[in-house]
């Protein structure tokens, strides 16, 4: 019985991801339009542009090869395993040990090597220019990323998120080393999630695209596929940084149903709150030009970097 109620949870926090990443897009692009005095579209808006796409026909192009049909599913599936992993309501759940920090950089570097692929694979300008400007974030979004790895690990004395959650929900303590990291990881999600203001996702201007510039020749299915990938990497982020630095409400594994019922409804405050900020951040802040991203992110590694020497630092005096 144990078995099969740790099996439900799991795969409930998987089908959980799914359902409310498509939602944090929508609540996102809600707020915004009611913070510049609009109407904006229907919540579930995000569902309806999905469920349009897959009834309509894939639309290839004479160049491409398996690889770019094969690409959306790669993404997707990366994505959805990375998401998935993430504890949102519950520690502990039945593939936690899985869920390690560096997998899940590993996840997503996986993902966006794929994207790259394809965005070169059909031989178009703009795909080249996506890919290669996404390629260049990435050589520096990754190490900020794992030295911010470090530094949480570091101070948890593990990689794996669960045991890293329920060490800074029991020793909650103020330091100078997690604000560094907090920052970082936010820098680094804006950035790999194509935001404001390191991208736009709401126009489609050459200068400045990177994400959409990749996927413009995907159509039908394959558009659906990756869209619902970009929207779950954008929880996934959410849900790490409310794992690591906002523990609170979060199950156990071994809790009642009850108990989980309760870190459910925590989880969506918790994504509600961080759509709302994301959405106040993005009206209140312009797109910076191209070549400044890499200043942008080269912040992040800063961060990554004198963090994880803080917390040397501090262990040996």
């Amino acid at each position: 019985m144990t078995f099969l109620f740790d099996l439900f949870a799991q795969g409930a926090q998987m089908a959980l991801v799914l359902a409310l990443s498509p939602l944090l897009i929508g609540f996102t692009r809600k707020v915004k339009a009611r913070l510049l005095r609009r109407r904006g579209p229907p919540l579930l808006q995000p569902w309806y542009d999905l469920l349009r796409l897959l009834k309509k026909e894939v639309v290839l192009a004479e160049d491409a090869s398996w690889l770019y049909r094969a690409a959306p599913y790669v993404i997707f599936a990366t994505t959805w395993v990375a998401a998935a992993l993430v504890p949102t309501f519950a520690t502990g759940l039945m593939f936690s040990w899985t869920a390690d920090l560096i997998a899940l950089a590993a996840l997503l570097g996986a993902g966006r090597f794929f994207l790259a692929l394809a965005g070169m694979d059909v031989g178009t300008s703009f795909g080249g220019i996506g890919s290669s400007r996404e390629t260049m974030f990435g050589s520096l979004a990754e190490p900020a990323t794992i030295m911010i790895a470090f530094i949480v690990s570091l101070i948890a004395g593990s990689t794996q998120l669960s045991e890293v959650a329920a060490y800074m929900a029991s020793d909650f303590e103020l330091r100078v080393s997690v604000l560094f990291a907090l920052i970082g990881l936010i820098i680094v999600a804006i950035a790999e999630n194509g935001r404001i203001p390191v991208d736009n996702p709401a126009t489609h201007l050459e200068l400045t695209m990177v994400h959409e510039a990749m996927i413009l020749e995907y159509s039908g299915r394959h558009l659906a596929v990756i869209e619902l990938a970009a929207a779950m990497k954008l929880l996934l982020y959410v849900s790490l940084i409310a794992c690591v630095f906002f523990p609170f409400g979060l199950a156990r594994h071994d809790a009642s149903l009850e108990a989980m019922g309760y870190g459910v409804v925590f989880y969506v405050v918790k994504l509600f709150v961080a759509g709302f900020l994301l959405a106040l951040f993005e009206t209140s802040t312009a797109k910076m030009r191209v070549f400044r991203v890499p200043d942008f992110l080269g912040a992040a590694l800063m961060l990554g970097l004198l963090g994880t020497l803080l917390v040397f630092v501090t262990r040996s005096l």
